[in-house]
């Protein structure tokens, strides 16, 4: 099976270089090396930034794809409608096993990404910066440049600037948690709707977007709108950043201009000539099979047209040597391991999907593809961020695109291809984020829809349409252990417990406090009125 990518793989280039420039110099550029390669780089007023970033077209390489420009203008009307300043915060966080094209940014061009984000703040009238951040080369290398700079989060200074480290979650780089987390709070959507240009951290009108996406402004507010969409397609001008991996003989981050063919990308990092699919877009993206892959090119629009997607640039070929659909069966149980347990459509559909698709593979008949897409379907639009959709057109993609694969697990005795792991995924637990052995469980016969639960506990609990919890159950992090309990006592009808799970209950777990009631449900630890 493939190893975990590095953090910092091989960086190529096609054509001429404009975010990786100077990476064939030296492997970080700092503060000095950084200016003789792009040059000083002046402040611009709040409507020519907002005029070059629609200019070219600018939009967020995280993987939403969102107009920077309505963005910047968006939390500019915000913040002189309610007259506070306004928080730029950049996303870092990286966390999806087949991306790495942020984490190479910040490693060895910090300066580039900071340029974007302060030619923002100094346009917004911002005092605070925040970097969200994933991993310890990320964090190092951008705590130094803030250094560099002179920039820290001292109380009084012109500008606030101070990285925000997250554990290894793909729930983490959802936009919500990240604000959530630099608020002091748990690195998780809160699970509700509220854009961040309206009201994000702390409450102010926040321009939130990805690190590529403040690295690519910087490069255009140097060379200017005409010149920076001289490179690439018309209406997609610049460069993308790539990350390639599974079936290929050289894992790299590639910087391409748009409209590059995909075949040729391929073959660089020494893909199959002939593979039997192509995963675009990473793990919330979708696969094309191998003629349409072929012709396809990169871009947002082309890649979208053919029924892929750009996504966050990561893109997985593999092999005729390999199950596709048990590679895909790979990453859905680990995207369902990657579940915040704060809502049904996340913490137990996509479970019930990856089993669904465990058990089309052994041979379930037509039957579980039907369980399958059921579910698939009941997942979507639900979610209380964007990993449940993300997971569910991830595997809507699987059944389409392997129709030959599929028909031969159900209808017959399977593909006879071993599963060989091409598709990488976390080689250890992500951190920070021990459990504790303990679930908070909802006995339905009791429960009565009070609500408090959802107000003490947010993270584990939310209410549906109908008033009442949206979950079962729902494992319980360390850090909302002590609210778990709280959530129990208070329970106006007794309707919650927190239950031992034997197969996660770690050795020397601390026990409960000792002043909590013991419940009457088996197993409980604690239940009762407060």
């Amino acid at each position: 099976m493939n190893a975990p990518l590095p953090d910092v793989p091989e960086v190529r280039v096609v054509g001429l270089p404009l975010l990786t420039s100077g990476f064939d110099l030296v492997e970080r550029l700092d503060l000095g090396m950084h200016l003789k390669v792009h040059g000083p780089l002046e402040p611009m007023a709040g409507e020519p930034l907002a005029t070059l970033a629609e200019q070219i077209a600018l939009r967020g390489r995280g993987g939403a794809g969102f107009p920077f420009t309505r963005k910047l203008r968006s939390v500019a009307d915000a913040a002189i409608r309610r007259g506070v300043r306004p928080v730029v915060v950049v996303n870092g966080s990286e966390d999806e096993p087949a991306c790495r094209k942020d984490t190479v940014l910040i490693n060895r061009a910090p300066h580039l990404i900071l340029d974007g984000a302060l030619l923002a703040a100094e346009a917004l009238g911002a005092r605070t910066l925040i970097i969200g951040v994933t991993r310890d080369s990320t964090e190092a290398s951008m705590a130094a440049a803030l250094a560099e700079r002179g920039l820290t989060n001292r109380r009084g200074a012109t500008l606030r600037a101070r990285v925000q480290r997250n554990p290894v979650r793909m729930v983490t780089g959802e936009s919500s948690a990240l604000v959530r987390s630099a608020d002091g709070g748990p690195p998780l959507p809160p699970g509700r709707k509220v854009r961040t240009a309206d009201s994000g951290v702390g409450g102010a009108p926040t321009l939130l977007s990805n690190a590529e996406t403040f690295a690519q402004l910087a490069v255009a507010a140097r060379t200017g709108a005409e010149r920076y969409c001289r490179t690439g397609l018309r209406d997609e001008p610049g460069t993308v950043l790539l990350t390639l991996s599974g079936a290929v003989a050289r894992p790299m981050v590639l910087e391409v201009p748009t409209g590059v063919p995909l075949r040729y990308v391929l073959e660089l990092a020494g893909a199959p000539a002939l593979p039997q699919g192509v995963l675009t877009g990473g793990y919330h993206g979708r696969w094309l099979e191998a003629v349409t892959a072929h012709d396809a090119v990169v871009s947002r629009a082309s890649l979208d047209a053919c029924g892929g997607a750009l996504g966050a640039g990561a893109i997985l070929p593999i092999g005729q040597d390999t199950c596709p659909l048990g590679e895909s069966l790979r990453v859905a149980q680990w995207l369902a391991a990657e579940s915040s347990g704060q809502c049904g459509p996340c913490y137990l559909g996509l479970p019930a999907a990856a089993r669904g698709l465990a058990d089309v593979l052994a041979g379930g008949g037509p039957t579980a593809l039907e369980a399958l897409r059921e579910v698939t379907r009941a997942v979507k639009r639900r979610g209380a961020c964007k990993h449940p959709d993300g997971s569910a057109a991830f595997l809507e993609s699987t059944v389409s695109a392997f129709t030959d694969d599929l028909a031969a697990h159900v209808l017959g005795g399977g593909c006879g291809r071993p599963v060989e792991g091409v598709l990488p995924l976390q080689a250890e637990a992500p951190q920070g984020e021990a459990p504790t052995g303990r679930r908070l469980a909802v006995d339905w016969t009791l429960c009565q829809g009070h609500g408090l639960c959802a107000d003490i506990v947010p993270e584990l609990i939310q209410l549906g349409p109908d008033g009442f919890p949206s979950v079962a159950e729902a494992a319980v992090p360390r850090y909302s252990e002590a609210r778990a309990f709280r959530a129990v006592r208070r329970c106006p009808a007794l309707a919650l417990r927190i239950e031992e799970d034997p197969a996660t209950t770690p050795v020397n777990r601390p026990a409960p406090p000792a002043a909590l009631p013991q419940g009457r449900g088996r197993r409980a630890l604690g239940s009762g009125r407060a």
